[in-house]
């Protein structure tokens, strides 16, 4: 019953924003689409913003990648730095929002959809979102404000609002600026939606005691989530330090045990995956299926130029700018280069996305990867991806927070917590098809103001980039 109800007035909710955005028909308009080239208007918006970025900083993901490194291993930190958490934390704290079931059902979705041609575009989309990435948490940073109390935040409705009224564009970047925050809040709750329902699915096909029982444990997840949540950004980011680490050497090992099982169909993997994203060898629409599906779900992943990880970095301990922004550089190549890559090749290399039902979950198809090698893995798993899925969800839930303080300041917080755990409720007890297609465009629509508000700071994110690198070139920072 209570399915029915909620997904009666999701559904046409999801078929209207499919349309606009995401290349998705309306049944009373047959197959017409909004596509140019073929490809739905975010993907472009999403995919050329990195490409644009790259070149604009002259390839900033190649350059400062190393030094990004050096930051979190926090070589460049005093203590003297203003701020909230450490470099560490911070990246801790962004990757255990797009660390998540992203890189588990995501890429399984991508690749039953798209074929395993969809992973090489994540890969390139990811390569590009680096630099986006890193463009929005150094602008992040630059226009982030700090208390009274010592504690930093920010994200784009700050550097759009601030930023935009600098280069004498006030109205646009107060108009951008709640727009995005509107859209933060709306993203959060699709992707809490995506997290929740795929947790709930995993736990249900993977411990018998627990079917049936979805309501009972969206409720206990929900309750779980709200109590992290109210201890703000450094019980999070304490939360996220000690479990994200942790939850990735048990994914990524498990990955590697069932690759080297499967090694003699390794090269034939890969180069199944490089001809499909280039050949497009008919599967869910050919090459184009493969490019939209891997940049969709690269996107997902990431979240490059969703506005969201500057939310995260903006409460780093640094003085420069910059220097948080090279921090973010890892978080596309860790989770997307990395993470996603492995999983496509397990997908790959077991064949269980062939003739796959998504209507059982992206998450069951990569289960059953790991269960051709490892019989109880699945189990293991599904511990895992609920830890993936509870840090992504009380992420967004305190981006989600910041956005809402943005708009009415710490007016009716508890209420907008109250709606963020009720969607972790819903998530829990409505269709992954009708997940899918409103967390998607949910998500994905707040790259449109950040991006746009984006392009017009470029002259400034271009000289804040050239002086830090100057001045790194120059031996002014010194190391500990």
């Amino acid at each position: 019953m209570i399915q029915e109800f909620l997904e009666a007035i999701l559904n046409p909710l999801s078929a209207v924003l499919n349309f606009l955005f995401l290349g998705g028909t309306l049944s009373f308009l047959g197959d017409f689409a909004i596509a140019p080239f073929g490809f739905p208007p975010l993907v472009l918006w999403l995919l050329g913003a990195g490409i644009f970025f790259t070149f604009k900083l002259g390839f900033i993901n190649f350059r400062l990648f190393k030094h990004g490194i050096d930051c979190v291993r926090g070589k460049y930190s005093s203590k003297d730095d203003p701020g909230s958490v450490t470099h560490f934390q911070a990246l801790s704290t962004a990757v255990s929002a797009t660390v998540g079931l992203g890189n588990i059902g995501g890429v399984a979705i991508a690749v039953t959809l798209g074929g395993p041609g969809a992973v090489i575009w994540m890969m390139i989309a990811a390569f590009f979102g680096m630099s986006t990435k890193f463009a929005e948490v150094t602008l992040g940073q630059k226009y982030r404000h700090i208390n009274h109390e010592g504690e930093a935040y920010g994200g784009p409705f700050l550097y759009l609002k601030e930023g935009l009224k600098e280069i004498g564009k006030a109205k646009l970047g107060a108009i951008l600026s709640v727009i995005f925050a509107i859209m933060c809040i709306t993203g959060g709750l699709g992707s809490i939606l995506f997290q929740s329902n795929q947790s709930i699915s995993l736990l249900t096909n993977s411990f018998s005691f627990f079917n049936g029982q979805e309501v009972l444990l969206s409720i206990i997840i929900a309750t779980l989530a709200g109590v992290v949540i109210m201890g703000g950004i450094k019980r999070i980011a304490l939360f996220a330090e000690m479990v994200v680490p942790f939850m990735a050497i048990i994914y990524v090992t498990a990955c590697i045990v069932v690759i080297a099982v499967n090694a003699e169909n390794l090269g034939s993997a890969i180069s199944l995956m490089f001809s499909d994203a280039f050949t497009g060898a008919a599967v869910g629409g050919g090459i184009v299926g493969a490019i939209l599906n891997g940049v969709k779900r690269s996107a997902f992943s990431n979240e490059a130029g969703m506005g969201t990880a500057p939310i995260a970095h903006a409460t780093a301990k640094t003085k420069e700018p910059v220097r948080e922004g090279a921090v973010s550089l890892l978080e596309p190549f860790l989770d997307t280069i990395i993470i996603c890559f492995m999983t496509g090749i397990v997908v790959t290399i077991t064949g269980t996305y062939i003739g796959a039902d998504l209507n059982s979950g992206g998450v069951l198809i990569t289960s059953r990867s790991f269960a051709t090698v490892i019989e109880w893995f699945p189990k293991v798993l599904s511990v895992a991806t609920l830890l993936f899925a509870f840090s992504t969800m009380i992420t967004y839930c305190y981006y989600g927070e910041q956005a809402w303080q943005f708009i009415k300041g710490h007016k009716h917080l508890k209420l907008i917590h109250g709606v963020f755990i009720f969607f972790i409720f819903i998530g829990g007890v409505i269709s992954l098809e009708t997940v899918i297609s409103l967390a998607d465009t949910l998500f994905l629509l707040m790259a449109i103001p950040n991006i746009f508000g984006m392009y017009f700071l470029t002259g400034i994110l271009t000289k804040e980039t050239k002086s830090y690198i100057a001045r790194l070139k120059a031996g002014e920072f010194k190391k500990h």
